[in-house]
């Protein structure tokens, strides 16, 4: 049978890319965590990690383990959350933030869940930006807070607001059916500067939208033909011929009409996350909080 203390250690390498970073975030030595991942392999009957002389990577293997171990070990953490929350607080309030994208999905089907374990519990849903609703969760107005955070466009949350991240969610490429580089499997950015584009406003200082910023690193400026902050205008404008465009997955989910493919390029994804204040007493909280870990590892196990 696996050991859940040695599943654990093979998602941190998985998450951090390196025994010595895992070995930080589990508070042990690098020797002990190189013991553990050994034992593990002997548990599992099959080779994790491919070392190198200056790397280490997980193989196919491992990295399916790994997915498979994080629904486990949040499954787990659900349970006893479960168990903790059952014995402080059956009904209750709790107020949850969120970006549109993560309310097609996300937000939903760890709702569901939480909503059928704690049936009385008054739910209060606040849909916005994370720069915008943080200072929320900050002053305890909101109890937890799904964020996204593009690679190319960081942002800081306030004073005493932590992130947990997720996982990285890709930006895709959406193009109308019949389009030559919807039939591939992955393209890259700079094979596509002659295109139309429709994009975001953006943000920062210049205002840039993630496409812009991506075309910069790639030595292009892209052509945009117009700009709609909310993806389902977008994909309809795609839809219609009017352009091509970078869309979130979370953001994807009409496709008919259109075609998706995977883009290389520079930090392409955005890293979705929940904000939480540690010192919030609300005893409702890591009940969420371990559902919602548990959604988001099924989401990244069969969508990415």
């Amino acid at each position: 049978m696996l050991n859940t203390h040695r599943l654990r250690i093979l998602a941190e390498i998985h998450r951090t890319g390196s025994i010595a970073g895992a070995a930080r975030e589990l508070k042990l030595s690098p020797s002990a965590v190189s013991h553990q991942l050994s034992q593990l392999e002997k548990e599992a009957g099959v080779g994790l990690v491919e070392r190198g002389a200056q790397s280490l990577r997980l193989t196919a293997a491992g990295r399916r383990l790994s997915l498979r171990g994080q629904e486990i070990l949040a499954l787990l953490d659900a349970a006893e959350a479960d168990l903790l929350a059952h014995s402080r607080a059956d009904a209750g309030h709790l107020c949850i933030g969120f970006f549109a994208s993560a309310g097609h999905r996300l937000v939903p089907q760890a709702l569901s869940r939480f909503a059928h374990r704690y049936p009385s519990v008054e739910l209060e849903l606040v849909e916005g930006q994370p720069h915008e609703l943080a200072p929320a969760v900050q002053q305890g107005e909101i109890d937890v807070l799904v964020v996204f955070e593009h690679a190319l466009d960081p942002w800081t949350p306030p004073e005493g607001v932590e992130v947990r991240e997720l996982f990285h969610d890709p930006q895709l490429l959406v193009v109308p059916t019949g389009h030559p580089a919807g039939r591939r499997s992955q393209v890259r950015l700079d094979e596509l500067a002659g295109e139309q584009w429709i994009t975001s406003y953006g943000t920062g200082s210049p205002v840039l939208s993630v496409l812009e910023r991506a075309c910069a690193l790639e030595g292009f400026v892209p052509n945009i033909r117009c700009r709609s902050d909310h993806y389902e205008v977008i994909i309809g404008l795609v839809r219609a011929g009017l352009g091509i465009a970078l869309i979130p997955s979370l953001g994807i989910n009409d496709t008919s009409g259109v075609e998706t493919t995977r883009i290389s390029g520079p930090r392409l994804y955005r890293k979705i996350g929940v904000a939480s204040r540690p010192a919030n007493p609300n005893p409702l909280l890591a009940s969420f909080l371990a559902y919602l870990a548990s959604t988001a590892a099924n989401l990244r196990a069969t969508h990415y």
